[in-house]
């Protein structure tokens, strides 16, 4: 059986502003795309992101390429079809980053991507999430984490996940935020999605 450790509050990046506009996500996601390009990225990822064209591009350029991350915006429409099919409507921070990129390709540590709206699902309903659940549910010391997963949206996923859960909403209506690393039975709690997308751009520093 896996057992969960204490969820942790992750320390203050410094960051105040929840980002909640296009344009304010556009401008973030940038500068986390150039960040990540040129901190972050191995050979391999970035044989992994790049078509044939835009890899002997990189290597003319010795190192230099403009290489987005994210995915054409969301609309409205698309928005609003998921949240119908979900039961809920995304707090402010989620879908502005949707208005601006629909999905994400590389977040911090273990987590792959952050998914196109049409794929965001409450944990116990993804894969992923229905396995976790069922291995730490064997433990009844858990339970708390249980209910916590099964009640929480997946908003990214890898070997770690990003969750969101709905019922505990602050007054600005962002949802807390977590990062869940099941190997380690870690969470650690996040105060919006923007400020769990940011813990991972400052972690690039």
């Amino acid at each position: 059986m896996t057992r969960m450790d204490e969820t942790t509050k992750a320390a203050d990046s410094g960051v105040t502003d929840t980002l909640t506009t296009p344009e304010e996500w556009r401008g973030f996601l940038g500068r986390y795309d150039e960040r990540y390009m040129k901190n972050e990225a191995s050979d391999q990822e970035l044989a992994d992101l790049l078509d044939e064209d835009e890899w002997d591009l990189l290597e003319e350029e010795e190192g230099r390429l403009e290489q987005w991350l994210g995915e054409a915006p969301s609309s409205e429409e698309e928005l609003a079809a998921v949240e119908n099919r979900l039961g809920v409507r995304f707090p402010p921070s989620l879908r502005g980053f949707f208005l601006a990129s629909n999905g994400w390709k590389r977040v911090k540590g273990w987590v792959d991507l952050v998914h196109p709206c049409g794929e965001v699902a409450w944990m116990r309903d993804s894969d992923a999430g229905s396995s976790v659940i069922r291995i730490y549910g064997e433990d009844p010391a858990n339970d708390d984490y249980v209910q916590l997963f099964r009640r929480s949206i997946e908003v990214a996923g890898g070997e770690d996940f990003w969750l969101l859960d709905p019922t505990s909403a602050g007054p600005d209506g962002e949802w807390t935020a977590y990062l869940f690393a099941p190997k380690y039975g870690d969470l650690q709690e996040f105060s919006s999605f923007s400020a769990l997308f940011h813990d991972g751009y400052e972690d690039m520093d």
